[in-house]
């Protein structure tokens, strides 16, 4: 199956993950996808296939010859993001894109003006949405593109060492590996596919955290309430208010971290907050924190004990936990320039299964799938670049 079949194929499926299930996985219909990608990796002659109870396929690819080489792991994710609907995804192909705005729907359309990202790929077939939903190659243009190569290894029967793969379900709520067994994914280091730029190989990620604020306030009939009513939304509105206002995703860059307000809901009673948290550098990361905690201490001090914060903190910046050992990512930097890649190692401005793995010990940089304007309707995914990518991961295996 062509690569652009099978993330199609994968698109199909509704794998949203859930911010407030505690069920793992996160949402039953991932294991839909789950199962479907057991029964895929049985059929194309993984040596052993396994789906966990928490919704984790691993496949494994026994060496074929006895001469020393790595072990080496590769993952993806199922889940897509939250912030749009991946239900009834309807996938439709640009051919030999012009340049020219493409129109999704009679509402929406994308430009290369408005999204740079179409200007690097034209001339090459787009996969993109009608513009309703997300596309979901965040992440299954990984999995298409890892299992494109597999197949493609498998059939060849050329030289490999161990090969681990493994599909993960809740990346996008933060909870991607909290099952993840690595004693079941016994390799030197492994890559994650989940990135954009096919000619990254990234090893620096945000230390990341969620933060959760609610705010008790006090319902008075409005016609009585003088000195009496506390508008829980007015808090929340307050506490808002109160963090640096030059410290949000479309005011930054590069390493500069940020507070990513993500929900907010609230009625006169009560009110909630939920922010990201995002920075590269770890120090300013708990300087971040201890600024939410010291804008609430402030607000109690204000109106009584009303404003609550609680801090979860979700992935830390791999790069910390690597100690020098730099074996994957020269490896993934040759295998590209051996493809006529030249790479490019920047920091992310997000996060990766790989981030939470590398800092229980497993060594996992991260690489692009040449899809691009992740987690909204303007998402799209170039076939030639996801290509590009298969002959990437077969030159890493090698």
């Amino acid at each position: 199956m062509a690569v652009e079949k099978r993330l199609m194929h994968y698109a199909s499926f509704d794998t949203q993950s859930s911010e407030e299930s505690t069920s793992a996985p996160s949402t039953e219909k991932q294991l839909i996808l789950a199962r479907e990608l057991k029964a895929e990796c049985e059929k194309l002659g993984f040596d052993s296939v396994e789906l966990t109870d928490t919704g984790i396929v691993y496949a494994y690819l026994n060496a074929n010859t006895d001469k020393k080489m790595d072990r080496i792991g590769f993952i993806a994710h199922m889940d897509t993001a939250t912030e749009i609907t991946g239900a009834n995804v309807k996938c439709r192909v640009i051919s030999k894109y012009d340049g020219n705005t493409i129109q999704l729907n009679e509402e929406y359309s994308m430009s290369k003006e408005e999204f740079p990202a179409l200007a690097n790929c034209i001339g090459d077939d787009l996969i993109v949405t009608d513009g309703t939903t997300l596309l979901g190659a965040d992440d299954k243009a990984g999995i298409a593109i890892i299992l494109e190569a597999m197949e493609q290894l498998i059939r060849s029967e050329k030289e490999h060492g161990f090969i681990a793969v493994a599909f993960t379900p809740d990346e996008e709520v933060g909870r991607g590996v909290e099952n993840f067994e690595l004693d079941k994914f016994t390799v030197d280091y492994a890559f994650t596919i989940d990135g954009d730029r096919i000619d990254s190989v990234d090893y620096e990620t945000f230390n990341a955290a969620q933060a959760i604020v609610t705010f008790d306030g006090t319902s008075i009939h409005p016609g009585d309430a003088k000195d009496r009513m506390v508008n829980a939304s007015l808090l929340a509105m307050e506490y808002a208010s109160s963090l640096p206002k030059k410290q949000t995703p479309s005011h930054t860059q590069g390493r500069q971290g940020f507070y990513h307000l993500v929900d907010m809901e609230g009625i006169c009673e009560d009110a909630k907050l939920t922010y990201i948290l995002r920075n590269h550098s770890k120090q300013s990361f708990i300087a971040q924190k201890q600024k939410m905690e010291a804008i609430a201490d402030k607000m109690n001090e204000k109106y009584g004990n009303r404003v609550h914060v609680s801090i979860r903190d979700q992935y830390e910046n791999m790069r910390q936990y690597m100690h020098g050992d730099m074996r994957s990512v020269k490896k993934a930097k040759y295998a590209l320039r051996q493809c006529d890649v030249t790479p490019v190692s920047t920091p992310i401005r997000g996060g990766t299964d790989g981030a939470m793995l590398t800092a229980r010990g497993l060594i996992c940089p991260n690489l692009g799938t040449g899809s691009f304007n992740h987690h909204g309707r303007f998402e799209f995914a170039s076939i030639q670049k996801m290509e590009k990518m298969v002959e990437i991961v077969l030159k890493i295996v090698e």
